[in-house]
């Protein structure tokens, strides 16, 4: 099961109009990296529970024949008086029991993961961990630095790995460890059965220290693997930035390269005269780079994006039709939307400050592309380059 239902209020404002699990890493939501390894590791049956923004996942990931995976889905929320769709998580735990009360999918051990996070877990030998030890419940778990414990549950457990307390997300200094929970549980039915009916019920704050307190066979797993978690916009940022620099194994950067540390999408163009590109850049498909602007990496920028000449992009992240207005720099920021957030999580909404320098590129009243001698267009996926004071367009 992935837990797919939250509002993802610390990813704000990214998830203003994406469900956290949507959030793309490298064009690709972090969920469809959850879905492909799940694949790979031989999971074929997934139930997702869904509220905040739900149509968004459904109508990416349908039932998921081409992950060759079966994905099936459980609402959170009801419809009001006027026909509306309305949201109402009933928080981890309890859409777990929702799911379990319909059609009983939890009646095996059962993985459960957060939509959040790309990893790369060994599964099988988590699971074979927790049959070997006859747990009711397992928790996969990592130690992170004392001053990041306030974002996660933090987990005290014996020699064994028996679980004596569980703390969700503890202030720094009432936290009893730095062991925390990465948010991948495996469950047996009888820890589903603890879950109440028909209540608002979470896992971290109400089932494991339940399941601690009574003394349950409940254990903290400790493995070595790949755990990039998006639990915030300062999250998201590191994990961009460490994928773009390849930092993390077996993600590559899209596109076609065509310099060293620069990648493109099709139909991009770049005018060179003036220009400077310092990567690890990415730079989406129908982009435009205007002559004597600077890119500085590692640095995303989405499709249909738009630099315009004398403005700068440094270590930053542009959501697809960003426009970059003249003399702007952009430093450690993310754009998203109608949003600027910078890498602690201060936002400015874009249409409320004039003096920002960013709008919607979308609107391409712009004159239409002239034929240019020193243009070149690369056809199919050829990776020379155009000359270095000429326009570069990368197209089929």
């Amino acid at each position: 099961m992935i837990l797919a239902a939250g509002k993802g209020t610390r990813v704000r404002p990214l998830t203003y109009d994406l469900p956290k699990p949507m959030i793309p890493i490298l064009g690709k939501p972090v969920m469809a990296y959850i879905v492909e390894h799940l694949a790979a590791c031989g999971v074929k049956d997934i139930m997702v529970n869904v509220s905040w923004l739900h149509e968004k996942i459904e109508s990416y990931f349908g039932e998921g024949r081409r992950f060759g995976v079966r994905i099936g889905y459980s609402f959170e929320g009801y419809v009001d008086g006027s026909g509306e769709v309305v949201a109402e998580a009933l928080g981890s735990a309890g859409g777990m029991k929702k799911i379990q009360e319909f059609g009983r999918f939890f009646d095996e051990t059962t993985i459960v993961l957060c939509g959040d996070a790309i990893i790369d877990l060994d599964i099988q030998a988590a699971v074979a961990e927790h049959k070997r030890k006859g747990a009711m419940a397992s928790v996969i778990t990592r130690e992170v630095p004392w001053d990041k414990v306030s974002d996660y549950g933090v987990v005290v457990a014996d020699g064994d790995g028996k679980i004596q307390k569980f703390q969700e997300k503890p202030k720094q200094e009432e936290a009893l460890s730095n062991l925390v929970s990465t948010g991948i549980y495996i469950f047996e039915p009888e820890a589903i059965d603890l879950i109440p009916s028909g209540q608002v019920f979470d896992i971290g704050s109400q089932l494991f220290p339940l399941m601690a307190e009574k003394g349950l066979p409940f254990y903290a797993q400790k493995h070595e693997f790949q755990w990039l978690d998006i639990g915030s916009v300062t999250d998201y940022w590191s994990v961009l930035q460490s994928v773009l620099t390849g930092e993390v194994p077996g993600m590559e950067v899209p596109g076609a390269q065509i310099r060293d540390g620069v990648w493109v999408g099709l139909n991009t163009r770049i005018e060179w005269e003036g220009t400077t590109i310092e990567g690890p850049v990415y730079i989406g498909a129908g982009c435009h780079i205007e002559a004597g602007s600077r890119i500085v990496g590692p640095t995303w920028i989405g499709h249909g994006s738009h630099v315009c000449a004398g403005a700068e992009v440094h270590r930053s992240v542009l959501f697809e039709y960003t426009r970059v207005l003249p003399g702007t720099k952009l430093e450690e920021a993310i754009v998203c939307g109608d949003y600027s957030v910078d890498r602690k999580g201060n936002m400015v909404r874009i249409d409320e400050d004039d003096d920002i320098g960013l709008n919607n590129a979308r609107d391409r009243r712009i004159l239409p592309r002239t034929d240019d001698e020193d243009a070149v267009v690369l056809q199919g996926r050829r990776t020379s380059v155009a000359a270095e004071q000429g326009t570069y367009s990368y197209s089929r």
